[in-house]
């Protein structure tokens, strides 16, 4: 059998005397796309820095690819919801700039090429010249994809990279993302909260409960790429669904502050 590329096992997580998980368990397979969606505050992106090795957890295990976060940081790559850019390098030398700090044994002009190669996948190869300001917000973001792209990691890990777009952008990004994925399956695990983003993207949606988080149900999206949510009835409904639920993990929320 195959080794998940991402397993939580019973994660118990506390901070500040306050429980976030509350043995929290779900798997991704390798080469899937699997979009974490939950109500604010569940603790979607703090999964990402568990598997990441940035915060520790007191109950259960994390592992990727088989190993400990520890040991698998190389697997990995981070695209956060602001890009990250450095203003006084270019788009390409932004690119460029994973591979320069994790991998600084690669030379100048190979880590450029490489950089380079993933600009003109993301349609900026004509812009790799320009520093952040002269981009814009979602160009900025195609550059912070391109850097994630250039390290080649086994897991990209997504924190909610669209959301401070606007709408056109992030329709047009969510069409590249699902382009890029399809070319290279790559495993990615998308963080969300935006119901309709989850539909569009994913193969699994991991739908995660209030505080203490636990998984509160795994929805399955098998309708073909791309997808038009308001032109399949399978898909509209499937948005229903995930509304309702939201709706019923936010009405027991507030009946528990309330009893």
């Amino acid at each position: 059998m195959t080794e998940p590329a991402i397993e939580f096992s019973n994660v118990s997580l506390r901070l500040g005397g306050s429980s976030i998980y509350d043995n929290l368990s779900f798997e991704i397979g390798a080469g899937e796309f699997v979009c974490l969606l939950g109500p604010s505050g569940c603790g979607k992106s703090t999964a990402l820095r568990l598997i990441g090795d940035l915060m520790p957890w007191q109950g259960g295990s994390v592992r990727v690819e088989g190993m400990a976060p520890k040991n698998a940081w190389q697997k990995l790559a981070f695209v956060f919801q602001a890009p990250r850019l450095l203003p006084w390098k270019s788009a390409l030398d932004n690119a460029a700039f994973g591979l320069e700090m994790r991998k600084p044994e690669v030379g100048v002009a190979s880590r450029r090429a490489r950089a380079g190669e993933e600009l003109a996948r993301l349609g900026l190869a004509a812009d790799a010249h320009k520093m952040p300001a002269m981009l814009s917000g979602g160009e900025r973001q195609r550059v912070a994809i391109a850097r994630a792209l250039a390290l080649d990691p086994d897991i990209v890990l997504m924190d909610e990279p669209f959301s401070a777009l606007d709408h056109n952008t992030r329709t047009r990004l969510r069409r590249q993302i699902v382009d890029l994925w399809q070319e290279t399956r790559k495993t990615v695990l998308f963080v969300t909260h935006d119901i309709d983003e989850a539909i569009y993207l994913a193969d699994r949606i991991i739908v995660l409960s209030k505080k203490p988080t636990v998984v509160s149900e795994v929805v399955t999206v098998s309708a073909a790429r791309p997808r038009d949510i308001e032109g399949d009835a399978g898909l509209k409904a499937m948005r229903a669904h995930l509304i309702s639920a939201f709706s019923s993990i936010e009405t027991h929320d507030q009946q528990e502050q309330f009893a």
